[in-house]
């Protein structure tokens, strides 16, 4: 059976995707902020391995611990749930399938604690 990375065209397809996915979320004011001072290339690498590794691809992720990478950052899970939803929309643009979808929305799922940091609670 073919993995999801297969199904979507390998990597040719993964870095296509992560490019788009960045000009979305970049263009997207409420998210642009957290990409400030960030260097774009050395992220956009991150993410194509990252994403590759989400699929089943070859590559394997050697880039932070997403909750060290995140850290002090502040996403919220409002802005967690925009990035989320501009990657899926690429995905479907780039014609990956409901099976392929499904599974990224499961990951995504699995990762979030580790990437919104919740509000600190009222002190009383």
């Amino acid at each position: 059976m073919a993995s999801y990375y297969e199904k979507i065209g390998g990597a040719p397809t993964v870095r296509e995707a992560v490019d788009r996915f960045y000009v979305v979320v970049l263009d997207d004011v409420d998210l642009k902020p957290y990409f400030d001072g960030v260097d774009m290339a050395r992220l956009k690498r991150h993410m194509v391995m990252l994403l590759c590794s989400v699929l089943g691809g070859p590559e394997v992720y050697e880039g932070h611990d997403l909750a060290d990478a995140h850290r002090g950052m502040g996403v919220t899970g409002e802005d967690y749930q925009r990035v989320g939803g501009h990657l899926i929309g690429v995905l479907r643009e780039l014609g990956a399938g409901e099976d392929v979808v499904e599974h990224v929305v499961a990951t995504l799922g699995a990762v979030r604690g580790a990437i919104v940091e919740q509000p600190a609670e009222a002190a009383g």
